[in-house]
């Protein structure tokens, strides 16, 4: 597994381990305060440490622990990060990719399972997106996703591999330390008696996935490639159409704190306007749908964050100087 210390990749972790699985994490930094460090999953998994540029750790890894199969969950995450360093985002999600499944080509692993997204569409004047859409990606992390898909396209057809995408809208979920992101966001921001600031006008609309229902969603590809199935790419959502402002209003609800009017600060650029997702071929292909509704996973979320600052505030009280 590639991109087990992120948000997805340590809910996979987990349902692999619960399964019984033996788990191979590709880790490039160590990070305390990720899921996979934080609750113990790390001395549970055979840690290979390196880049996803380096090719040739790519293979020895593969090749030395057997791996069958490969979730492939790293990549560059974020939107203005990528805008930043372009060079940097494709050299992470693109060569990172060709290195991902050129290892699992010349080691014979037997599936795939590859992390796109919804970004990989582009903008497109016909919603929501299905999985026969073109992929046009404009701005870098897009062009990167869009570039994703085309790469793992090419080993299925080319090389005949198994190789399934997941085209899955915006995470979210407890684990998730990228602040800059509207739902982890909003809430610290509410937990803390802030005001959330929108860079964007607050309207631009999105799809959500809570991150237990994607780490559903990558297991049941990888058992049904085991099966003979050729998923392809495939969309996983909860097939929502949210503006930014009706999800910060969401966690303002859920938190009591209607009182923190966001700020909208109106400032973001080279962003698709609005997206979200047709699950048609999740639900008839593979039987899957979301177990969690918006408002439950949520909760859920909320509570994560609640108990991770508490702990941030006790750890920071027992290591203050004593006062003189």
């Amino acid at each position: 597994m590639t991109g087990g210390t992120g948000l997805l990749g340590g809910w996979v972790v987990r349902e692999l381990l619960e399964a019984g699985a033996e788990v191979v994490a590709l880790v490039r930094d160590h990070n305390p305060r990720s899921m996979m460090a934080a609750d113990g999953l790390m001395n549970r998994v055979n840690g290979v440490y390196g880049s996803l540029e380096d090719a040739d750790l790519m293979r020895r890894a593969l090749a030395e622990y057997g791996v069958e199969t490969v979730f492939h969950l790293a990549a560059q995450p974020l939107v203005g990060v990528a805008k930043l360093d372009p060079v940097g985002t494709l050299r992470a999600n693109v060569a990172g990719t060709w290195n991902v499944l050129e290892a699992a080509r010349v080691t014979r692993v037997k599936q795939v399972v590859v992390a796109s997204s919804d970004k990989a569409y582009g903008s497109s004047e016909h919603l929501p997106y299905r999985e026969d859409y073109p992929l046009q990606g404009a701005y870098p992390y897009d062009a990167s996703k869009s570039c994703t898909d085309i790469i793992s396209n090419m080993y299925a057809q080319t090389y005949g591999m198994a190789v399934g995408v997941a085209r899955c809208a915006n995470l979210y979920g407890g684990g998730d330390l990228n602040f800059s992101r509207t739902f982890p966001g909003a809430i610290k921001a509410a937990y803390h008696g802030e005001r959330f600031q929108i860079r964007s006008d607050g309207k631009f609309v999105r799809d959500f996935l809570y991150v237990k229902d994607a780490a559903d969603a990558y297991l049941l590809m990888a058992e049904a490639m085991e099966r003979g199935i050729r998923p392809g790419p495939v969309n996983f959502s909860i097939e929502s159409r949210l503006t930014v402002l009706e999800c910060v209003d969401l966690v303002l609800d859920l938190m009591g704190r209607r009182d923190l009017v966001p700020e909208i600060l109106n400032q973001a650029s080279n962003e698709i306007r609005e997206q979200y997702l047709s699950c048609e071929k999740a639900a008839s292909l593979l039987g899957w749908k979301p177990r969690y509704s918006l408002r439950e996973s949520m909760r859920e979320t909320i509570h994560w964050y609640t108990d991770h600052f508490r702990a941030l505030e006790r750890e920071a009280k027992r290591t203050a100087p004593a006062a003189v």
